[in-house]
């Protein structure tokens, strides 16, 4: 199954995105060409969503040892090493930022006795390789995700979670597009998200590009359309997972799972094990981002409150293992213990 959206891409020795802070307006691309440009998309949302943050990182890496000119390993070593580091700042919650980095860390370690021609080769295979698993786990999360979906379910999803977050196929939003392509009939909810509004500009686009029947809402309608009986089952997807379950996702996410358990829905949450991190115990040990006031302040780049007012803007938000019912990941559907 190949992706109908290409989120980012390896060509002639530079690392290629799509603008995501322009759609869905305009579908332009941008060309990184070095460590700093990949820190900058990141932090700026122009590339977004865990695992591809992931995949955005380890070219960075790639691009680090691509264009030091030092003939020295030991030098190429400590200069990639500080870029990894300057990455590893770009944002503090998505796991699989720092599980691409540990992996190109490793590389660069098992390359250095071969020097530098050595290390280069390894760190853009390397880079590659976690494209391509990325791009391969989303695909078999969309394949275990489409089994849970019937004709003529309406389906809830927050954020956005499909191509745009990964290297192509989604987690979230892929059982959507494997259950199209199978001939079903299903709707999707599709949240906002404030205050980058990812649902409205990016889910929404993209469903609108897949052919699959879609209603916008407010991030403060799911709860009404619940009650209402309008919401089979919610798919989100995850930015990190402690070793207990405990899920870290765009900020609302909890909410959403707190009326799903109470109207009865199950609540799924799609994501590789790359997402995984058996280093964090619960929940409660997730560092959560917050970010600029004016992402609050404004909306669509005009002011929506008065300049100053004090504002609270965390990105993610915990959702407890025990308000999900399963996890969709490459290797099948895990449910909660």
């Amino acid at each position: 199954m190949k992706p109908f959206i290409r989120t980012l891409w390896w060509e002639n020795g530079s690392l290629y995105i799509i603008d995501q802070q322009k759609l869905p307006s305009r579908e332009i691309s941008l060309k990184l060409t070095s460590v700093r440009d990949v820190v900058n998309a990141i932090k700026a949302l122009k590339v977004r969503g865990a695992p591809a943050i992931g995949c955005a990182a380890a070219f960075g890496v790639a691009i680090s040892a691509l264009k030091s000119r030092t003939s020295d390993p030991c030098k190429l070593r400590d200069a990639v090493l500080k870029d990894i580091k300057m990455i590893a700042s770009s944002r503090p919650t998505a796991y699989n930022l720092f599980y691409s980095l540990g992996r190109m860390s490793n590389a660069l370690e098992e390359a250095l006795p071969g020097g530098t021609e050595k290390i280069r080769e390894k760190l853009l295979s390397e880079a590659l390789d976690i494209f391509r698993e990325d791009l391969d786990c989303c695909r078999r999360i969309g394949v275990n995700g489409a089994s849970l979906i019937r004709n003529g379910m309406n389906i809830l999803t927050h954020c956005n979670a499909g191509a745009l977050a990964t290297s192509g196929f989604g987690t979230a939003l892929a059982p959507l597009f494997a259950a199209k392509k199978k001939g079903l009939r299903f709707h999707v909810y599709v949240d906002e998200t404030r205050p980058v509004l990812q649902g409205a500009r990016l889910t929404a686009w993209e469903l609108g590009k897949a052919g699959i029947a879609h209603t916008l809402i407010c991030d403060n309608m799911s709860g009404s359309l619940m009650k209402q009986g309008k919401v089979d089952m919610v798919i989100t997807g995850a930015d990190r997972i402690a070793a207990n379950g405990d899920t870290a996702n765009k900020i609302g996410t909890y909410p959403l799972a707190v009326l799903a358990h109470y109207h009865g829905i199950p609540f799924y949450v799609a994501a590789p094990y790359s997402t995984f991190d058996p280093a964090i115990k619960s929940g409660k040990d997730i560092v959560i981002e917050e970010r600029d006031p004016e992402e609050v302040r404004k909306c669509s780049g005009k002011m929506a409150s008065p300049a100053g007012t004090r504002v609270y803007n965390p990105a993610f938000d915990i959702t407890p293992a025990k308000l999900i019912r399963s996890f969709i990941t490459e290797n099948g559907i895990i449910k909660k213990a």
